[in-house]
């Protein structure tokens, strides 16, 4: 590996918390775009790369099949990169700053309605849903976790008695969420089910914590049988937790924190709904909204 990337993979580690999943990445990026400027640019240094080389690897990802938002995600690494570099004295100024990212289309993430959700929570186990199963549906309604932050929940980080959890999210930050009364007795049924002493909160048959593969798999299994389900995967239940709460009248900033959201921009886009019906209020009601 390139020393540099070294530095830098060790940067983000130490200073950062960043997971080995978001490390990986970031390594897979760079090594691809060394590649890039030693078989394109024929350049073999990154202090010698400048503006022109990293938009002309955008636009060479772009010409060879990458969608918009990969492109995004390797141009991001490419600024963190150099603004590392920079800050360390290595160049004076960071090649990448000015190359602007491809505009990409919004895309509003899709839900289930409330009757949909309802439907995928009938579910009586043990004869239609194992009862871990019915857990983790639940608990994915009831708390927006994010499936690595579901797979990593210890039973220790259950407080059963206020109804909260402990998560740690995105760059390791922890965060306390609230859960309700039917994913409560749902985790309950499923441990007096359970007879291994793992410390994880969801476990495969072997009493192994469970992988993010199964996760989805398992989500899959049971929201594959709705009618009309806008996703089959376990990301459409944080979508529809968040949209759920909004439509209900909750603050936006405390679907933030719920979320564990660093930016509030990011949780706007779960208003879709909930603006939607305002305006369709606003006319209906209105004296001034239409014309007579």
């Amino acid at each position: 590996m390139n020393s540099l990337i070294f530095k830098f993979l060790e940067y983000l580690k130490a200073e950062r918390n960043y997971s080995e999943e978001t490390l990986r990445a970031y390594k897979n990026d760079l090594n691809q775009f060394l590649e890039y400027l030693i078989d394109r640019e024929k350049v073999d240094d990154f202090l010698k790369v400048n503006s022109q080389m990293v938009r002309n690897f955008c636009g060479y990802l772009l010409r060879y099949g990458y969608d918009k938002r990969s492109v995004c995600r390797k141009l991001s690494a490419l600024k963190s990169f150099y603004r590392f570099l920079k800050e360390n004295k290595k160049i004076e100024k960071n090649p990448a700053t000015i190359v602007k990212s491809p505009r990409l289309e919004r895309k509003l993430p899709g839900f289930l309605t409330e009757s949909q959700m309802r439907e995928v929570l009938a579910l009586k186990p043990p004869k239609e849903i194992s009862y871990r199963d019915k857990a983790i549906l639940e608990l994915f309604y009831a708390s927006g976790l994010r499936v690595k932050e579901l797979v990593n929940l210890k039973i220790s980080d259950v407080d059963f008695e206020n109804k909260i959890l402990k998560v740690k999210g995105k760059g390791e930050k922890e965060r306390i969420v609230p859960f309700g009364n039917y994913a409560l007795l749902a985790i309950k049924e499923y441990l007096e089910k359970r007879k291994d002493s793992s410390p994880y909160l969801f476990v495969s048959k072997f009493n192994k914590k469970l992988s993010n593969r199964q996760i989805q798999k398992i989500v899959k299994k049971y929201l594959s049988k709705i009618k009309n389900s806008p996703a089959t995967n376990p990301h459409v239940l944080r979508h529809t937790f968040a949209t759920h709460l909004l439509d209900r009248g909750a603050d936006l900033r405390a679907v933030q924190e719920l979320l564990g959201h660093s930016s509030l921009q990011t949780t706007q886009i779960y208003t879709h709904l909930t603006i939607g019906q305002l305006k369709a209020i606003y006319k209906k009601t209105h004296p001034r909204a239409k014309l007579n």
